[in-house]
């Protein structure tokens, strides 16, 4: 297993946290290379969005605060990120600005991606800082366990609709 492999599954893990709350899947650690003691994690995060009724709940917003906090500085720079789910334009953003020189990536995000899909901040040549960018790892466990979501929700849907119908005839 690669060291990519090895973090990459760390971040499955938080996505799983994200799960068992009922939010999208999508979780992040951060590591730091020491140096002195070798690399070490010192960010986590999931997906918190519905729960703390904030945008700013990301995973990568989440873990950026506490890398920085575990650094005492808000510069990234000797860290590399790793996230289930392609970024957004906020996480994209936030992770240039905080000058991550490395992110890897598990699944792509077709639809609000910003690290290749529908645009690509991270390498973007006009911004000060770009990040080197390594996509597709454990790409088909990352995408299963959003899948697997997705899945669920459409079935909890499609039966609350059927609920509130049946609730709706009754009454009548």
């Amino acid at each position: 297993m690669t060291a990519d492999e090895k973090y990459m599954k760390q971040a499955l893990t938080q996505a799983k946290k994200a799960l068992l709350i009922g939010e999208v899947p999508i979780g992040c650690v951060i590591v730091f290379h020491d140096r002195e003691k070798g690399e070490r994690v010192i960010g986590r995060g999931y997906n918190r969005r519905n729960t703390d009724q904030s945008t700013l709940s990301h995973a990568e917003m989440t873990a950026i605060k506490k890398a920085s906090r575990a650094l005492g500085d808000w510069r990234l720079e000797e860290c590399t990120l790793y996230v289930t789910l392609e970024p957004c334009q906020m996480c994209a953003g936030a992770i240039v600005q905080a000058r991550i020189p490395r992110v890897v990536i598990g699944a792509m995000n077709p639809k609000a991606g910003c690290a290749g899909s529908i645009y690509n901040l991270l390498e973007e040549p006009r911004f000060n800082h770009q990040v080197e960018t390594e996509r597709g790892v454990l790409e088909e466990a990352c995408a299963a366990v959003l899948k697997r979501f997705f899945t669920d929700l459409r079935i909890r849907n499609k039966l609350n609709k059927q609920a509130l119908q049946e609730e709706e005839w009754e009454e009548t």
